[in-house]
């Protein structure tokens, strides 16, 4: 049973960070896929807008090269990429989006057996797809807005209340819309569906404190928490695309620890760690809530591949309870290394004479 700590829970956590120096002392020169490129939408965006020193693959460069790993940025768009990722020892992907935290890559790297960083297969798929993800907080007992989801083609129906309007897949508000007029509606779930004709999801608006809590895994199997962060978007009406990137540098977003009564803590603590436990996640991952005036939480969505950026949500969450951003690679790494692998009786894929090979433990 996953034993999950809080903020509270200092004394384990600075034990874990030991535990976790004295781990990187013995791995010293591991080869590390950091697996990087303009894939999905979302990740075109970053790549495009996101100053260079602002970006997750940035600074987890730096944190690799603090560790003493030996490490190559591998880009999936490559011809060479998937032969380079079986000759490393583990994969740390930065990729977001469709492919990159849908279940894709991941389904990939087991096949190639080769240990990676983060959820499987199943707990990535359905985080990322944002309709999937609704109907299991549903089964699981979760509080989540009220929604539905459209398909192109389908009526338009307008509720009279504002909505948020979101394509199933991606993050970073990418093709997100805050609807608040009925003539407003068609338009928004046609950019939303784009060319793929995708469902969309549309979700009641509800008005609060926006709140994010990240998650690690820690040596031993114990689960941090963070404490809740509260994000303000200043010059926007909502936490948008733009904002995230902060494509102007005018830091148009306030990140600050969020003031909860101790009862609404608990209501967020226990839906984010029933989130874990109900979709399997592992490794890492981030929770985005909304607080409603009354205490009432909700969750809006789960990101298993929470932004890794010096500033980002989940590294400030990390470093309210001591770890730094080089501590959280290195759980990211003693986790992918330390979970028994997926090894099935299939062939190993051979690509030159001089390729890696891990043969199956499963006998046939």
């Amino acid at each position: 049973m996953t034993l999950f700590l809080t903020s509270s829970s200092e004394a384990a956590v600075q034990e874990a960070t030991a535990k976790l120096r004295d781990w990187q002392r013995d791995h010293q020169g591991l080869r590390v896929a950091l697996i990087y490129g303009p894939v999905s939408a979302e990740d075109r965006l970053y790549h495009s807008k996101c100053p260079v020193d602002q970006r997750s693959v940035t600074a987890l460069s730096e944190a690799l090269d603090e560790i003493g790993a030996r490490w190559r940025e591998l880009n999936p768009c490559e011809t060479d990429f998937i032969m380079e990722l079986s000759t490393y020892e583990v994969a740390l992907s930065n990729l977001h989006g469709p492919y990159g935290e849908d279940g894709r890559l991941q389904g990939l790297l087991d096949y190639l057996r080769v240990p990676y960083c983060g959820s499987g297969v199943g707990a990535s798929a359905v985080a990322a797809d944002k309709i999937l993800c609704k109907r299991v907080m549903l089964t699981l007992g979760v509080p989540t807005p009220g929604w539905w989801a459209w398909s192109p083609g389908g009526t338009v129906n307008w509720s009279g209340r504002p909505v948020m309007v979101k394509p199933p897949f991606g993050g970073s508000s990418v093709g997100m819309s805050l609807v608040r007029e009925q003539a407003e509606l068609a338009k928004a779930l046609e950019d939303a569906a784009g060319t793929e004709g995708d469902a969309v999801l549309v979700e009641e608006y509800l008005t609060g404190t926006p709140l994010t809590v990240g998650m690690l895994e820690l040596p031993g199997g114990e689960v941090v928490a963070f404490p809740p962060l509260a994000t303000e978007a200043t010059d926007a009406e909502f936490y948008d695309a733009d904002t995230k990137l902060d494509v102007d540098s005018r830091g148009g977003v306030t990140v600050r620890a969020a003031e909860l009564a101790p009862e609404v803590l608990d209501k967020v603590n226990e839906h984010a760690t029933r989130l874990w436990n109900g979709l399997g996640l592992r490794g890492s991952a981030r929770i985005d809530f909304i607080v409603t005036e009354d205490g009432d939480a909700y969750v809006l969505e789960v990101n298993s591949t929470p932004g890794m950026s010096r500033d980002s949500n989940f590294t400030v969450g990390a470093a309210m309870v001591g770890l730094t951003h080089t501590d959280v690679v290195l759980a990211m790494l003693h986790e992918a290394l330390a979970r028994p692998p997926y090894d099935v009786p299939l062939p190993t894929p051979v690509f030159s004479s001089t390729t890696v090979t891990r043969e199956a433990a499963v006998s046939l």
